[in-house]
């Protein structure tokens, strides 16, 4: 009998690193034969070139689809939505995978999606459900589980979300987040072991910082990172690792205010193009908190036991822990927001979080589904009406 050919897309560092274990279940499994399609911010020089990544981990890339123009305009990532759908209709005709596996709600997923649709190739879309209403993520998010055919959602309330959408319950698998999965399979590095890797001493007190543009909030990002960096730059003894934001609107505003920061406090801040998960993640474990508007404050800082000072609007919606501290992407209030990161109230209740992402084995879980799902008819879904009450 013929192997199930699973084909994954990815097309950012963060993205690869929660799949890496779906990657390795899939490769290893006897009656799967594992695709991998790249595209996005893998194929950038401006974002290092992360496929090599991939490779140096042993993984052998089937499709390599450039969509990503040289631009951080809202006209530049529409025109790349439509170079990616050019390439992946071009990718699936070589390919022909039995099932396309899908993560979150970046435009580059969406192509793919849209392209997979016309392809007829059933879609299988991890971390759906949920809701981010500070981002085009949003909408984005909503239209590739109307695409998908096989739901992988985090959380029971992210369930009842994709149900609400109209998709067939028993379509519908609950697996937990895989953030939390990558946390507890991962050797995290000691803090000598990052301190040498980074090229940076770590000080009395650390912040991982990441922030991304609210892509719904036009002009705005420019204007709410100066907000940060100012507080910033107000806090005594403090050491600051910055990440580089997604290739967005507005993100080079962003970068470059970063990389002048750095220049102007260069013993106590560094920023890296691409962490990679075992080093962000590391610098998360070793950090006293994460500070911007990433997911990653909310999904993997919790199993931590980290604080997460979250700005603005990107995450509202998102299922959060008791250790998220939530505030206006004003100085002053996240300057309030980072002396309760600090308190010795706040530090004390953070032993006691609960993860509401759950307790890992997400990955093996949808290998699992992959590997003995039923294909027949899937293409065809019945739209799933919900009573109105």
């Amino acid at each position: 009998m013929a192997r199930r050919k699973i084909c994954v897309v990815t097309g950012s560092r963060a993205e690869y690193g929660l799949l890496y274990w779906v990657l390795r279940g899939i490769e290893a499994a006897p009656d799967l034969e594992l695709q991998i399609a790249v595209t996005g911010m893998h194929l950038s020089p401006e974002f290092g070139l992360t496929y090599r990544v991939i490779e140096q981990d042993g993984f052998r890339l089937d499709a390599r689809v450039e969509m990503l123009l040289s631009s951080d305009t809202a006209v530049g990532s529409a025109k790349s939505m439509g170079l990616g759908l050019i390439g992946f209709a071009d990718a699936w005709a070589q390919l022909r995978p039995d099932i396309v596996v899908l993560l979150g709600d970046r435009y580059e997923m969406l192509a793919a999606a849209a392209s997979a649709m016309m392809a007829r190739i059933p879609i299988a879309h991890l971390h759906g459900g949920e809701s981010t209403e500070g981002a085009i993520d949003e909408s984005v998010r909503h239209a590739i589980t109307k695409m998908a055919q096989l739901h992988f959602v985090a959380t029971e309330q992210y369930r009842r979300r994709v149900i609400q959408l109209g998709e067939q319950p028993d379509r519908i698998y609950l697996v937990g987040g895989l953030g939390v999965d990558v946390l507890l399979r991962l050797n995290l590095l000691s803090r000598a072991e990052l301190e040498r890797s980074l090229d940076f001493r770590l000080g009395k007190r650390n912040l991982l910082i990441t922030f991304h543009p609210a892509t719904l909030e036009e002009r705005a990002a420019r204007v709410q990172f100066a907000e940060l960096l100012t507080a910033l730059a107000a806090l005594p003894d403090t050491h600051f690792i910055f990440t580089l934001p997604n290739a967005d609107t507005e993100s080079r505003s962003i970068s470059a205010m970063i990389a002048e920061f750095v220049a102007a406090h260069p013993s106590v801040s560094r920023v890296f193009t691409s962490l990679g998960q075992l080093r962000y993640l590391s610098c998360m474990r070793h950090c006293d908190g994460v500070v911007g508007n990433s997911s990653s404050g909310l999904i993997e800082a919790p199993t931590l036991h980290k604080g997460t000072v979250n700005i603005g609007d990107r995450q509202r919606g998102r299922l959060r822990a008791s250790s998220v501290i939530d505030c206006e992407p004003t100085a002053a209030a996240i300057a309030v927001g980072l002396r309760r990161l600090y308190s010795s109230e706040f530090l004390a209740e953070l032993g006691r979080t609960v993860n509401p992402y759950g307790e890992g084995g997400a990955s093996d879980k949808i290998v699992a589904i992959l590997r003995t799902v039923s294909l027949d008819g899937i293409l065809k879904k019945r739209f799933n009406d919900v009573p109105f009450d």
